[in-house]
């Protein structure tokens, strides 16, 4: 899964992601860095589609979304628009339900290109020091969900809080414990959720 989604990057934020989800078996205090934040240069990463030393690389046909952004579910970029349209229809159809409750559900992150994965597990090995560290927050190439269009992060703490609470409506659930902002669909509308898994590993 991913790293941190960039709105709320600040530890004010993420203490409030923690206490909105009950998360707290794994420190969310070391998020990855976004993939266009700081100037960072990955390491090579290699993940069939070559390596990407320089998140100004990245694209919008790779899902690349800047720092400090976020789309709404009506955008026809690709990290919108390349979601797996069973996904995308819930996630507008809690949109819908949450905007008449004064929130608006936006991602930070959405689908992805597998060298835009690969890139971010660059990061995550040279941020946590060792790839099975890193693989506790970032899965490799075409195994996150976000690379098969099956995850979004979700960009704001108001929207995370709705979709915890009403998002099995639309059968959405938290996926990982420590990935507080990590949707997927994991039961039919209506359902029950599952408890998240452990790790994050999108």
């Amino acid at each position: 899964m991913p790293h941190a989604p960039r709105l709320i990057r600040t530890a004010l934020a993420v203490s409030l992601l923690v206490a909105l989800s009950g998360c707290t078996s794994v420190g969310l205090g070391a998020p990855l860095a976004s993939g266009g934040g700081g100037g960072d240069t990955a390491p090579g990463a290699q993940g069939g589609s070559g390596a990407i030393t320089d998140a100004g690389q990245l694209t919008d046909d790779d899902g690349y979304i800047a720092d400090g952004s976020s789309l709404t579910l009506d955008n026809d970029l690709p990290a919108v628009q390349r979601l797996n349209p069973a996904l995308l229809d819930a996630l507008r159809a809690a949109d819908d339900a949450a905007e008449q409750r004064g929130t608006e559900l936006t991602i930070a992150d959405g689908w992805r290109s597998e060298r835009y994965q690969a890139y971010l597990f660059a990061q995550a090995v040279e941020q946590y020091g060792s790839e099975e560290e890193a693989s506790r927050w970032v899965k490799r190439g075409a195994d996150s969900e976000h690379v098969s269009g099956d995850a979004v992060d979700i960009a704001t703490a108001d929207g995370v809080d709705f979709l915890n609470r009403f998002g099995a409506e639309w059968g959405l659930c938290q996926a990982y414990a420590n990935e507080a902002w990590h949707f997927e669909l994991l039961t039919e509308p209506g359902g029950e959720c599952p408890a998240p898994a452990a790790d994050g590993r999108g």
